[in-house]
């Protein structure tokens, strides 16, 4: 936890939080963010765990949250010893959504001028694994951040929706695009249209959940995932993330194509020699991810 409060500490720089949002206190120690709990899970702490922590306001996705999540995130990237990140809320609430009170005033000018909301897929850019662990509500931003993670696991009272047109609004953070990649399009279409919250169970029917648990164990199941993955070779897994994802930006031809490539590239590493050496000998793997 010392060389994470270090790197954190290093990354904060000036924060300005959008009205509605109280100011940030500096990270110091233990719990020194205000809006997220960082810390690293596993047996081996080679999980990073980061929970959404404004439980009155149902995680409320203020500027300050998205700020400490991005630290956090970055820090956690920057950690040899961290393989894979969970994303958590609370057992009511994943996330309710976008803070409505810092966006009500806002201007087309407001908006255009300041890039409004770009600074919200930085969880996108990240290479390591990352799953989103959703208990209760994932409704607007909640759910456009659950779909920003690489996995998603789901408690069996979860809600996912896209609610925005019932303000007036479409959502704004990649709702109508990884909904419909996700789901098809004529439910993304029915849940942007309608606002209408889809169960757990039907998210999970509908390609948009991997698993779905009981809502005490679903935190737990997901940072053994996490480790799962975080025990095998860091940077192939960077590379098979990296291939899966260009399945949604490319053509089957181009995306065969970089994932040749990758797999190529799979062979000038350490930890493919290594895997399949263990293979033959019949011993378990030793990654050192090099």
């Amino acid at each position: 936890m010392a060389a994470l409060r270090a790197m954190l500490s290093r990354l904060r720089g000036p924060l300005r939080p959008r009205p509605g949002c109280a100011t940030l206190r500096p990270f110091a120690s233990g719990a020194g963010f205000q809006y997220i709990i960082a810390e690293k899970k596993g047996k081996n702490s080679n999980v990073g765990f980061i929970q959404l922590n404004r439980p009155k306001a149902l995680n409320a996705l203020c500027d300050g949250l998205i700020i400490e999540l991005n630290q956090a995130l970055e820090a956690f990237e920057e950690d040899p010893a961290v393989g894979a990140i969970v994303v958590t809320g609370g057992e009511k609430a994943f996330a309710a959504g976008a803070d409505i009170k810092e966006m009500q005033n806002q201007t087309f000018q407001d908006c255009y001028s300041r890039k409004f909301l770009s600074h919200w897929d930085r969880l996108t850019h990240v290479k390591k694994p990352i799953i989103a662990a959703v208990n209760g509500y994932a409704l607007g931003g909640g759910c456009e951040l659950a779909m920003m993670c690489d996995i998603i696991y789901a408690g069996e009272k979860a809600q996912f929706a896209q609610p925005e047109i019932l303000l007036g609004t479409i959502p704004g953070a990649g709702g109508t695009q990884r909904l419909t990649r996700a789901v098809g399009k004529s439910l993304a279409m029915e849940m942007v249209l309608t606002g209408d919250r889809i169960s757990a169970q039907d998210a999970k029917q509908a390609g948009l959940v991997s698993k779905i648990f009981p809502v005490e164990r679903l935190v737990e199941e997901a940072i053994q995932c996490a480790e799962k993955i975080a025990s095998n070779s860091k940077i192939v897994a960077a590379m098979a993330k990296e291939s899966v994802n260009a399945a949604f930006e490319m053509t089957l031809t181009e995306g065969n194509k970089l994932e040749k490539k990758l797999f190529y590239s799979t062979f000038a590493t350490e930890d493919r020699r290594e895997g399949m050496t263990a293979f033959v000998e019949k011993r378990k793997a030793s990654f050192k991810d090099q």
